[in-house]
């Protein structure tokens, strides 16, 4: 199974997992915390940031942003959508910061326009979000960029994901399995997907988490996952509809952690007898030593 190289990183079979820390919108409009939230990225060991990115009026209808939604930002839908939305400047400054601090950023871009403007930063990859995923146009606009794509497959069924596939094509296409509940169930997880979309697509795959643990997504490493996604947040009692399916500073760190573990647990499958278990045989074995 071929790898894809994710700015100076190979991911996929053999190469480390590569840990993305999703910001998406927890930052509520501030760029001073999502700053905090990339130092709590980069300290805990995570490769990437993920931030999300939206044309406001194309991606919702005029009605749906007229909606009575209280909220930090005013009163409407619309007041909110455009609150939590970052520009220009605020890009800008998360390049230069991210540089800074050694940490690659992209984006899920839900509307052609936002690809077209992630890509002014050249960004190392593209996130195609589960909701985008029966998007063609959508697809193709993100494709004709030349970079890598990591694709959500949540919320779809085998008939569209091999569909979103066909539109994209396998070159440097890694695909997430998740599920898009938000916070998920763990009677809903269903790790075992992980292997099953390995072995019909014959692409690395990795795991998009919204459950509030940790275990489960340092149990699909040990499943063949070659890239873990979780939400972080400042802390998880903040204000936002992402917040309670993230994890806080702790719990990214404790994954991260967690991760290396198992991955160095997982070891080479040769079985042999280790240097330390020489010296147990003669204590502990009465024949055949």
């Amino acid at each position: 199974m071929a790898t894809v190289k994710i700015g100076k990183k190979k991911v996929g079979d053999g190469q480390p997992c590569f840990i993305i820390a999703e910001i998406g919108i927890n930052h509520n409009g501030d760029i001073n915390i999502a700053k905090k939230l990339i130092d709590l990225a980069a300290f805990a060991g995570c490769d990437a940031v993920k931030f999300q990115k939206r044309t406001i009026d194309v991606v919702y209808s005029a009605e749906e942003l007229a909606k009575p939604r209280e909220n930090p930002f005013g009163t409407t839908n619309g007041d909110l959508k455009y609150g939590l939305e970052f520009g220009l400047k605020e890009y800008k400054e998360i390049d230069k910061y991210c540089r800074g601090k050694n940490i690659s950023w992209f984006a899920s871009c839900w509307d052609e326009g936002s690809v077209d403007f992630i890509d002014k930063f050249k960004v190392p990859c593209y996130k195609i979000a589960s909701a985008s995923l029966t998007d063609d146009e959508l697809l193709k606009h993100t494709r004709a960029k030349g970079r890598p794509i990591i694709l959500s497959v949540g919320m779809s069924t085998l008939k569209q994901i091999d569909h979103a596939i066909e539109v994209l094509g396998k070159k440097d296409l890694i695909i997430l399995h998740t599920c898009s509940a938000y916070p998920s169930d763990y009677n809903e997880l269903n790790l075992k997907v992980i292997s099953a979309l390995r072995e019909r697509y014959n692409l690395p795959v990795g795991y998009s988490g919204h459950e509030t643990g940790i275990p489960s997504s340092s149990a699909a490493v040990a499943l063949g996952a070659c890239i873990v996604e979780r939400h972080i947040t400042l802390e998880r009692s903040m204000w936002g509809s992402d917040q309670a399916a993230s994890l806080g500073s702790s719990g990214i760190i404790r994954l991260v952690r967690d991760i290396r573990l198992v991955e160095m647990s997982l070891g080479d499958g040769i079985k042999r007898v280790t240097e330390k278990e020489i010296p147990i045989i003669s204590k502990l074995r009465r024949k055949g030593q």
